[in-house]
């Protein structure tokens, strides 16, 4: 009878055990099968963002096509080829003291610049910066220039006597504003429609530029505005000012752009006399691309949806550092719905539109440490996901490879389009190469190393050894405010 009795518990405990094994089995099957899941989602995400040398030959293609359609009418490519009246860029020669207003988000900034020609160069600069009370920028026009007029004279009357200019001589100015304007001449342009938080509906249709010699008026400034230029067109000139060879400007940062000089005779809506230079720069709202070769996937596309600007700056919104961060967010919480990549409950902070910064993606991506610890860190605090494993966060810098690598990809494709419409993408049979240099300015190509070392390379790969010899990518900060002073200089009615 005892017999009986250890048998069955025997039995029942050999039962228990079988369970509890098949239960430890079935989870580590379900646990294997979701990481595959997760697996399967950056696989097939690095499929669709995939960026072949002929895709991106296809995307260049694809704007310089674009490009001669915007420069033939207006509205006849989703590239707006915008004619900036820029037919003089800095030369270097240029002499005296001249202003710039940089106008372009929640502050605006003052800058002198003081230029000693040929030998003496950038001889001096200073600059105030001053925030925009909240509610100027949703008030009268009046009240908006009068405070920003008000400004430029106390930056005025703070000079000593090393400012005075030669009497009968006004001060000039060159105006950098940063909203879609409609320009007119090199220094007029009446506004399209405001963004970044700013709506003053009375300005719509109305001369910026007409709005604030006014308000100069009636602060008693005696000030000309000589150019009324936009920041990637400024870059340029910064760019020319101390490199002859500079031939384009582009600035990937928050948003992008570009800008390069086109030869007057290829410009078919250009009406007016041809400048004696023969040549134009052109304000490309290069954002604004959009072609089926574009690699888009359905994060771009639900992204897109749920912005401000359906269709709209479609490139923009794959290449720049307003958006990178977010898509990378959009790919984390697929993961995490479907493949249960942070725990069995999807962190609620990761449903949070915009939270995951560029920033903090590019810190995430060049995480050096073998345990990815600033991944571990950042995860943390902006997503407040407590713990990870490090296969969890090596597949997270994985993902921000991704979204960055088609980014900067796509962005050389950009470039390689603008050398290509200039004539300088290819060499030609007797012909010596001549250099061609593109300034670039913004905190994506400045700060997210990843990123701008990938697109350089991938201009070298597009162009080919030896034309990537000829054509040079520099650094040129501050585009927005010397370069809109320098384009006063080389507009100016003195000269």
């Amino acid at each position: 009878m005892e017999k009986k009795v250890v048998v069955t518990v025997v039995c029942v405990a050999a039962v228990a055990g079988a369970v509890a094994a098949g239960v430890v089995l079935r989870k580590k099957m379900k646990k294997d099968g979701k990481w595959g899941r997760a697996m399967e989602i950056v696989k097939e995400l690095e499929e669709k963002c995939g960026t072949p040398t002929a895709k991106l030959k296809q995307v260049a293609d694809a704007m310089v096509v674009e490009m001669h359609a915007g420069l033939a009418s207006e509205g006849g490519s989703k590239l707006k080829m915008l004619i900036s009246y820029v037919d003089n860029l800095p030369t270097g020669h240029e002499t005296g003291l001249y202003y710039a207003l940089d106008l372009g988000g929640t502050n605006f900034r003052v800058l002198r610049v003081h230029l000693g020609g040929q030998n003496g160069g950038l001889v001096n600069q200073e600059f105030a910066e001053v925030p925009i009370p909240p509610e100027l920028m949703t008030g009268a026009a009046d009240a908006l220039f009068d405070y920003i007029a008000a400004e430029l004279a106390k930056f005025v009357a703070q000079e000593g006597q090393e400012h005075e200019l030669p009497p009968g001589r006004k001060r000039e100015l060159g105006f950098t504003f940063s909203f879609p304007v409609n320009q007119t001449s090199i220094a007029s342009g009446t506004l399209v429609r405001w963004t970044k938080g700013f709506s003053i509906d009375e300005l719509v249709g109305q001369d910026v530029v007409t709005e604030l010699t006014r308000a100069m008026k009636r602060q008693n400034l005696e000030m000309h505005v000589s150019a009324l230029v936009n920041d990637t067109v400024g870059t340029l000139a910064g760019g020319r000012y101390t490199n002859k060879d500079v031939a384009a400007a582009v600035i990937l940062g928050t948003g992008t752009n570009a800008a390069y000089v086109e030869r007057a005779q290829a410009i078919p809506k250009w009406h007016g006399a041809l400048p004696k230079s023969g040549e134009m720069v052109i304000n490309m709202e290069w954002g604004n691309f959009k072609s089926s070769h574009l690699p888009l996937t359905e994060f771009d596309n639900a992204l897109d949806m749920d912005s401000l600007n359906p269709g709209e700056q479609i490139f923009e919104k794959v290449i720049s550092g307003m958006y990178l961060g977010e898509i990378v967010r959009r790919v984390l919480l697929k993961m995490a719905e479907e493949a249960s990549f942070f725990g069995e409950t999807v962190p609620s902070k990761l449903q949070v539109p915009f939270i995951l910064r560029t920033p903090d993606m590019s810190a995430m991506h060049h995480a050096t440490s073998s345990d990815l610890k600033v991944v571990a860190s950042k995860l943390k605090d902006i997503l407040e996901i407590p713990s990870t494993s490090l296969k969890t966060r090596k597949v997270i810098v994985e993902v921000c490879n991704i979204i960055a690598t088609r980014g900067a990809r796509l962005a050389a494709a950009g470039v390689i389009a603008i050398l290509r419409k200039m004539g300088k993408d290819v060499a030609k049979e007797g012909e010596l190469l001549q250099k061609t240099v593109i300034a670039m300015d913004g905190g994506l190509y400045e700060h997210y190393n990843e990123y701008s070392k990938c697109m350089e390379n991938t201009l070298t790969e597009l162009l080919g050894e030896e034309v990537s010899k000829a054509v040079e990518v520099v650094h040129a900060n501050d585009g927005s405010g010397i370069g809109a002073a320098l384009l006063a200089a080389s507009h100016s009615q003195y000269l």
